[in-house]
């Protein structure tokens, strides 16, 4: 199946074209970069470039997985209207995939929580069990930064903002500190939601703020 993966949640972004396999395999066909502030303006036009590079057109896509959070308010619009539009012509699946999860498949050991900065001194914060498999989410939240730190003990932090990295750290926290996650993890991680069924409608997809309202996003434009 061709699969299609998007990422739009941050300040930039990226796109994926992969070669995926009911074996698990996903072949990563590959990566373009999306530049930050004019999400709006690329993405369709970039799906379509990447597409023709390779001799696809978008009838090859078999599936679609995208981030659906948290992270910008806009950006995420942005990316989940796109490939809403793509899935309802095209009639095809959609895994939608949190960027914490991205971040906690990088361990597998014990109690893990996956940290994004926020903004405005807050983090976005997912806790996980990782020595059970697959890795079950415990809770999701948004805390002010201080107050993650004080609160938080016994765990691997998993990051991939330094000044977290370094403020966790500092705190006596064992902190894994990682790339940020580019559409090709979400392609692969998404793959595996659609090979088990894990897939959500057209109508439902929906971006995941983590704690955050949409009124306190439209006032402060998070």
């Amino acid at each position: 199946m061709l699969l299609l993966a998007v990422d739009t949640s941050g300040k930039h972004g990226s796109i994926a074209l992969a070669r995926c396999e009911p074996d698990d395999a996903c072949e990563i066909i590959e990566v373009a970069p999306l530049s930050g502030g004019t999400f709006s303006a690329e993405l369709v036009p970039q799906i379509a470039v990447l597409l023709d590079r390779h001799g696809f057109t978008k009838a090859d896509i078999g599936g679609f997985t995208v981030v659906s959070g948290p992270g910008s308010f806009t950006g995420l619009r942005i990316g989940l209207a796109v490939i809403k539009a793509l899935a309802e012509v095209l009639a095809k699946p959609i895994a939608a995939v949190s960027l914490l999860d991205a971040l906690a498949s990088h361990t597998e050991e014990g109690r893990v929580v996956a940290a994004i900065d926020a903004g405005r001194n807050q983090v976005f914060l997912a806790e996980y069990e990782a020595n059970r498999a697959p890795t079950q989410l415990i809770r999701e939240r948004l805390l002010a930064r201080e107050e993650w730190l004080e609160s938080t003990t016994n765990v691997t932090i998993v990051t991939p903002d330094n000044i977290l990295a370094e403020a966790a750290r500092a705190r006596g926290l064992h902190v894994i500190e990682v790339a940020r996650p580019q559409s090709d993890a979400i392609a692969k991680l998404g793959w595996r939601k659609i090979l088990s069924g894990d897939t959500v409608s057209v109508e439902a997809l929906e971006a995941n703020y983590v704690g955050r309202s949409e009124a306190e996003l439209f006032v402060k434009g998070g």
